[in-house]
């Protein structure tokens, strides 16, 4: 096990990455060979994922009949569907989840990384901090000393985690080779740049141990 590594899967749902999938992310499919490596090392090495997620109900802000693809978008992701599913590649392992209902007397359960090493943090918003009021909580409960984000899209659920954790005083990482982004929306890199976060492919990460 490495000690204070946390892996930050963003999204790697059905309805993003599979060609059919209701908010389809251009080439995504792409990146499923390199998802599987990441999820496979997580398992063989007993690293700790946070699996963030979508999980809109049909009142969430973000859904629109009539979307500008930038702050609103079609119905994706819709609690109880298929859309909503992680691809087989990353699909989390005997994972605790946790959504904005979650009885708070589960949360220090969380800090056992043994019983609890997969978490899937359910969310109803860009911003994982603003879309679950626990997200905070939970890392401090765990409190890595580093962590290293995936998963789609870049310019917008990605780049909301890679800022919030960057702001929030931690190490951040991200696996360029295993990021994509939408069109029409601009691309977060150079603000990522200011905040210190480093851009590696996911070949690099041990040496970033």
């Amino acid at each position: 096990m490495y000690e204070g590594i946390l892996f930050w899967n963003v999204d790697t749902q059905i309805d993003f990455i599979e060609p059919d999938g209701k908010l389809y992310v251009k080439g995504a499919e792409k990146l499923k060979p390199v998802y599987k490596k990441i999820t496979d090392f997580a398992s063989e090495n007993l690293i700790r994922v946070i699996n963030t997620c979508d999980f809109h109900l049909i009142n969430s802000r973000e859904l629109s009949a009539n979307p500008d693809f930038k702050t609103t978008f079609p119905e994706h992701c819709m609690a109880g569907t298929k859309g909503a599913e992680y691809i087989a590649e990353t699909k989390p392992a005997l994972p605790a989840i946790v959504d904005w209902m979650t009885h708070l007397a589960i949360l220090p359960q969380l800090a056992n990384a043994k019983q609890f090493r997969n978490i899937v943090i359910r969310k109803d918003a860009f911003d994982v901090f603003e879309g679950n009021p626990y997200t905070s909580k939970i890392l401090n409960l765990i409190y890595p000393d580093k962590i290293f984000v995936y998963g789609v899209s870049a310019n917008v659920c990605v780049d909301k985690a890679v800022c919030g954790l960057a702001l929030r005083g931690y190490k951040v990482y991200v696996f360029e080779d295993a990021i994509k982004e939408l069109p029409g929306i601009p691309l977060p890199f150079k603000q990522w740049g200011k905040l210190g976060v480093k851009m590696i492919s996911f070949g690099e990460v041990e040496s970033h141990f």
